[in-house]
């Protein structure tokens, strides 16, 4: 081998192990999250982000800790001292969001500068995105044909949840919560099965319940016409709409009696389509099985690839968590750690 040649690969080399190595010159910025759930969301966020100058691990609390895991263990790390701009903490915004400050938690997550929260009640109100659904039965059933429409039955369950949802908000911004909780809500809109076949009859039903329940709350609050008027508007400025209302009520109710039941039933159709187009294009038995075995296997799990879903970036929650993280790289002041 020529001695030209040797240098040159030498060179690169090194090259390649600089670039292993770099990591070592970058500023890490743990980011603690409330679960494992929780690690692929912020990932997807925090790793646009990164750049030569620094880089971010995110890990949940420690089991040796005395803390437990969720919010509240995140908080208390916030609490004790710990974060700060190079440890940061990642949370769903609950309700906290929302009541704007009327609770201790709600003021820490609203007023420190190192923590972020989701806008929408949880990751898996932005998982279940309405404009990404589609694509999400796609990659289940690799069927790309749209048999119902998820956006407008979206908007038309949180046009029917919305005057109740403000009740709640209003209730969970006094010192009377306790009697419209979010437990008592999420059993007002319960929806029942889902099936294709009735979904306009689920949502009248719902708005049904919704309006008989609202009725209840004006004849016990009749001095709460402009207060609850006072919280609709502030939700409007909070960027909470009546087309939207589903990203703000709680996540695992929408996520698992809302969302993957509809979906369920979505994917289950389409499976039936592709498999008896495999069937109709077949022409003899040997290649049906032999097709029907490979889309057999290809088909995924509706919560696996639900969970794994990022469509809710093009969400404007999901937008206003990236503008908050900027402007934390903005305004910190970044130097590669000393060698």
């Amino acid at each position: 081998m020529g001695k030209r040649l040797r240098e040159n690969l030498s060179s690169k080399y090194f090259e390649a192990a600089n670039r292993l190595n770099s990591i070592k010159s970058r500023r890490k910025i743990i980011a603690y999250v409330e679960s494992y759930d929780d690690v692929f969301f912020w990932r997807a966020i925090l790793g646009h982000f990164e750049s030569e100058k620094l880089y971010f691990q995110i890990m949940l609390p420690s089991r040796t800790d005395t803390l437990e895991r969720g919010k509240k263990a995140v908080l208390m790390n916030l609490l004790k001292g710990k974060v700060g701009e190079d440890m940061i903490a990642c949370v769903d915004a609950d309700y906290d969001y929302l009541v704007q400050g009327v609770t201790a938690t709600s003021q820490e997550i609203l007023s420190n500068p190192y923590v972020f929260h989701t806008y929408a009640y949880a990751i898996e109100n932005l998982q279940c995105y309405a404009p990404s659904l589609h694509e999400v039965c796609v990659a289940v059933t690799l069927n790309d044909h749209q048999i119902f429409d998820i956006e407008e039955y979206l908007r038309q369950y949180s046009q029917a949840i919305f005057p109740l949802f403000v009740w709640n908000i209003w209730y969970y911004r006094t010192p009377n919560y306790k009697h419209f909780t979010m437990t008592d809500f999420l059993k007002v809109i319960e929806t029942g099965n889902f099936s294709l076949n009735n979904a306009e009859e689920l949502l009248q039903n719902l708005r049904h319940k919704v309006n008989k329940k609202v009725e209840f709350f004006q004849h016990q609050n009749p001095n709460a016409r402009e207060s609850y008027q006072k919280v609709k508007e502030d939700l409007k400025a909070l960027n909470v709409t009546a087309d939207t209302t589903y990203l703000y009520i709680q996540g695992h109710h929408l996520f698992d009696k809302v969302v993957v039941p509809m979906l369920d039933k979505i994917c289950e159709k389409l499976v039936r389509e592709q498999e008896n187009e495999i069937s109709r294009q077949s022409v003899h038995i040997t290649q049906y099985k032999n097709e029907l075995s490979c889309y057999t296997h290809s088909i995924q799990d509706i919560t696996a690839m639900l969970k794994k879903n990022t469509g809710g970036m093009y969400s404007e929650p999901y937008k206003r968590i990236e503008a908050d993280i900027e402007k934390f790289i903005n305004n910190k002041s970044i130097e590669a750690p000393e060698e």
